[in-house]
């Protein structure tokens, strides 16, 4: 088959979830003899023609000058190129800004569309932004030959507001069996007696939540948040805790080993995320070994189960400190079957080439 895989920065993943998920599925997609090109913004770090395999196509993006309205260019401009080659598959990852140009698409290519969660509920974005991406939302409902869910919270979504059906693929994850110590020594840590974080640092994540309760119960072990805290938001809670000098605000970790060390050698790893599908970090988290501590929703619960504690609240937070990570060992165990039998991501990779192979199937026969 021949693939391209748009909506994302580009790969190697140098920013977040759908990132990393363009990277593990493409490589993958190639090693099963598949022919995949994976569009990448013109500013993405790197430059080559290809990466392990994957042909990579270098798009404009005047993010630098435009901000968020950029993002619509470049999607556009991804499209555009993209009916240059003759792709039988065309896998659209996310609609906020690219399902308005959806009836651009080659009709000769199928689409393909991962919904990832439900953008319009995020905080962040205004009543009128919220609006827009309902709409985008129900063009790339309308214009897509193929949805898919990476959660049965999505799908069970997806059929009750627009009653069409979709295929459930999660994203996938690996079981970390070796882990170094010399990681904690880089940070000042020691093995369980530290708790922990890593998000994108927005409202919805409930993060002010996690380190209310944290501050408010002078919690004496560390607090680290990971993640990109150059932002408005991410300013004001390193304002609004600064006095706190146990929780510590490390900015993005881009190095997967290094989360791996950190996340398994953490007493709780919180999971505040509330409006996504399938979380990438929540697995990461799990296959790491991690203690999780989670926010109570659908989402979270499809994955995990009774497998970890939840909060709704900032007195559930403070409950949960109580907790230790070596007491629920079973929890930790269970986590790992599921990823090895649900989550595993060469499992997840043969289930997007069999998803795509009856794709096409389908529209030989017709």
């Amino acid at each position: 088959m021949k693939i391209a895989i748009l909506g994302t920065r580009g790969i190697p993943n140098n920013y977040g979830g759908f990132e990393q998920f363009a990277e593990f599925l493409s490589v993958g997609l190639v090693k099963l003899g598949h022919d995949v090109t994976v569009y990448n913004g013109h500013q993405h770090p790197y430059k080559k023609k290809s990466f392990s395999g994957v042909s990579i196509k270098h798009i404009f993006d005047p993010e630098d000058k435009l901000g968020t309205v950029s993002q619509f260019i470049y999607d556009f401009l991804s499209i555009i190129d993209s009916r240059k080659s003759d792709f039988d598959i065309i896998l659209q990852l996310g609609y906020t800004s690219s399902s308005v140009f959806f009836p651009l698409h080659s009709k000769k290519s199928i689409l393909a569309t991962n919904m990832d969660g439900l953008e319009w509920k995020r905080s962040k974005y205004s009543h009128k932004v919220q609006k827009f991406l309902k709409y985008a939302e129900s063009l790339a409902v309308k214009y897509s030959d193929k949805l898919i869910s990476d959660s049965i919270g999505i799908q069970n979504y997806l059929q009750t507001k627009y009653h069409v059906d979709s295929t459930f693929i999660p994203y996938g994850s690996y079981v970390i069996e070796n882990f170094s110590e010399d990681t904690l020594k880089k940070y000042n840590l020691e093995k369980y007696t530290y708790n922990m974080l890593i998000a994108r640092l927005e409202p919805e994540n409930n993060i002010e939540t996690i380190l209310d309760a944290i501050d408010k119960t002078k919690d004496t072990y560390k607090m680290l948040v990971i993640g990109n805290n150059t932002t408005k938001y991410g300013t004001y809670l390193i304002d609004k805790f600064r006095k706190n000098t146990n929780i510590v605000f490390l900015n993005g970790i881009y190095n997967q080993d290094i989360l791996n060390d950190l996340r398994n050698y953490s007493n709780i790893y919180f999971h505040g995320h509330t409006v996504g599908g399938t979380n990438p970090s929540l697995l990461e988290a799990m296959g790491s070994h991690a203690f999780i501590c989670a926010h109570k929703n659908e989402f979270n619960k499809a994955v995990l189960g009774d497998d970890a504690i939840y909060f709704e609240n900032s007195n559930d937070i403070a409950n949960a400190l109580k907790y230790h990570k070596k007491k629920h060992l079973n929890f930790i165990e269970n986590n790992i079957v599921k990823i090895k039998t649900v989550y595993e991501w060469d499992f997840i990779i043969r289930q997007y080439e069999k998803e795509f192979l009856n794709i096409l199937n389908s529209k030989n026969r017709l």
